[in-house]
């Protein structure tokens, strides 16, 4: 394809290879991967201790930190050295050419005086917004690294409201007694009553003509910002360090280019409130390899701007490899949107694991995000313990937790139809192969909107054991090969609501179940299933009177 770069043999630490999938794909079967271009230093090394440092974890050290950084720039870049001990310190600006190393036994501490972090125009969630400056940022650079074994902290909680209903009684009293403010409902714990006044505001902090930061410092503290966000950025290496207790999301590449995530432990609590593990928005040349992630949102996950903000700005997230990394806690292991409004193509998922993440593979949009997500291939994952799909595609995306809470109660959706326009969110061309998941709500799920379909899914060799099986709402040309779903509920293993052209090849489930296919909506037909032993089930299908006769069709 002609948007991927250079040539496999040019590939030493990119290890170049076709992912083959099923003979439908011949496009996924003659693809190269793209090339990363890599960073490079010189030697030199400038400690901070001989720009005062100190490492007591009391004395705040961001201006020597800062202008350590800026001469090594200054003179040619290198390596910024943080040896041993705790670093407290303010925000942190990156420059070209350097190299911010930290030793084993560092730990850099960024401070939860609020007063050190000033407003400025950033993004978040996919708009401008005010924000408060990330603790670690960099925009408009070039030949960048963070590096080493040491441990970047965020001091999020100082930052982050808390759920009641996601703490224990004695977690819930602790905090509730350290100070902040409570919500009237007693169901949320905030830091300050700035941020109990924010989170009342509609899409509080986004950018207004003819207001400035003096506007939104009665909401100063609400406006939390992002552990590492690098803007307009080409060239970075972020590895083997550990980035930590974020305030909101933990690293944000925005508009950047050849960029390599690798060997990274990136953690946040569970209960960390956008608390996402990395999120890679309109960026191009993308590498995350040997991570591991540990957080309270999506793990790893594609962006490209939000609703008209992102599609004005047009520019999608391409051409990314992602490759042997474990997810723990998340609510998605790997997951494209839902601000995807700049689109996402041609990015490659293999060899990765996802424990006990609340979905394995997530997508996610909703109407008014408009964006194309095509081109998506995904191979040999590994899930268990999953508490909601392993599967899941979803155009009805509403901004809430994907597992409710004990006790909550949520609204089924409402079908209606709406007019195609720029607006309007699109997924087409996956290729998902090899999977295997031990463990989970349910197995696969489909939602698309009714005036625009899910299209062309593949998925082959596919094995999952689950509570509940196979559902399908309004797709098109969804092609399930050699599938094997094993549930606890029988009744149906698939549902098929408003699809056609479904092919469905060689299904395999347990024996004895009470229905294998329920087939409804006017608009389904071209359900096609072969090469699969009906007579296992104790009823074949029921279709609904508004069906057309001729939808189903098995042969052997």
């Amino acid at each position: 394809m002609k948007h991927f770069l250079g040539h496999l043999s040019r590939l030493p630490s990119v290890l170049a290879c076709i992912i083959l999938f099923s003979a439908s794909s011949v496009m996924a079967q003659s693809q190269k991967l793209p090339f990363i271009q890599q960073v490079k230093f010189k030697k030199d090394t400038l400690n901070i201790i001989s720009f005062g440092a100190k490492g007591d974890g009391y004395a705040l050290n961001t201006q020597s930190i800062n202008k350590a950084i800026a001469t090594s720039s200054q003179k040619g870049g290198g390596v910024v050295l943080i040896p041993s001990g705790l670093w407290l310190t303010g925000p942190l600006e990156l420059k070209s050419n350097v190299n911010l190393h930290l030793k084993r036994d560092a730990i850099l501490l960024f401070t939860d005086d609020f007063n050190q972090y000033k407003l400025v125009e950033g993004n978040w969630e996919g708009q401008p917004a005010w924000r408060n400056q990330s603790p670690i940022s960099g925009t408009n650079l070039e030949n960048i690294a963070i590096t080493g074994a040491g441990v970047i902290d965020g001091n999020g909680g100082s930052w982050r409201m808390v759920k009641k209903d996601k703490l224990t009684e004695s977690q819930w009293k602790k905090l509730t007694n350290s100070g902040g403010a409570v919500s009237e409902d007693g169901k949320t714990w905030y830091p300050s009553e700035k941020v109990v006044k924010g989170s009342k505001i509609k899409n509080a902090g986004v950018i207004e003509a003819g207001k400035t930061a003096a506007d939104y410092q009665d909401i100063k503290d609400f406006l939390r910002p992002n552990l590492l966000v690098l803007t307009n950025c080409k060239k970075i290496l972020l590895e083997g360090v550990t980035f930590q207790n974020s305030p909101a999301w933990n690293l944000h590449p925005l508009l950047c280019e050849d960029l390599t995530l690798r060997n990274l432990q990136v953690k946040n609590p569970w209960y960390a409130q956008n608390g996402d593990g990395v999120d890679i928005e309109s960026c191009k040349n993308v590498l995350i390899e040997g991570s591991t992630f540990d957080v309270g949102d999506d793990g790893i996950c594609i962006k490209s701007g939000r609703d008209e903000a992102g599609r004005k700005r047009g520019v999608p997230t391409e051409n990314v490899i992602i490759r042997n990394n474990i997810v723990y806690h998340a609510h998605g292991g790997f997951v494209i949107g839902s601000e995807m409004s700049g689109g996402a193509k041609n990015i490659w998922v293999y060899d990765c694991s996802f424990i006990g993440t609340d979905i394995g593979l997530r997508f996610k949009t909703t109407r008014g995000r408009g964006g194309i997500v095509e081109n998506i291939y995904i191979n040999r994952i590994n899930m268990i313990d999953i508490p909601g799909e392993a599967i899941l595609f979803d155009m009805y995306y509403a901004a809430v937790d994907p597992v409710p809470l004990a006790g909550e109660k949520r609204e089924a959706i409402k079908t209606v139809v709406v007019p195609v326009t720029e607006a309007t969110p699109q997924f087409r061309n996956f290729y998902i192969k090899d999977i295997v998941a031990n463990g989970a709500e349910k197995a696969i799920f489909f939602r698309g909107l009714p005036e625009m379909n899910i299209k062309d899914v593949h998925l082959e060799n596919v094995t999952i054991q689950s509570k509940k099986g196979i559902e399908i709402i309004e797709a098109s040309g969804v092609f399930l090969t050699n599938v094997n779903v094993i549930t606890e509920d029988t009744n149906p293993i698939v549902h098929i609501q408003n699809g056609s052209n479904i092919s469905i090849n060689s299904l395999q489930y347990k024996n004895g179940s009470e229905l294998l296919f329920n087939i409804t909506g006017e608009k389904t037909k071209g359900v096609k299933v072969s090469r699969t032993d009906v007579s296992k089930a104790k009823k074949a299908s029921i279709i609904g009177d508004e069906v057309i006769k001729s939808a189903l069709e098995i042969s052997k």
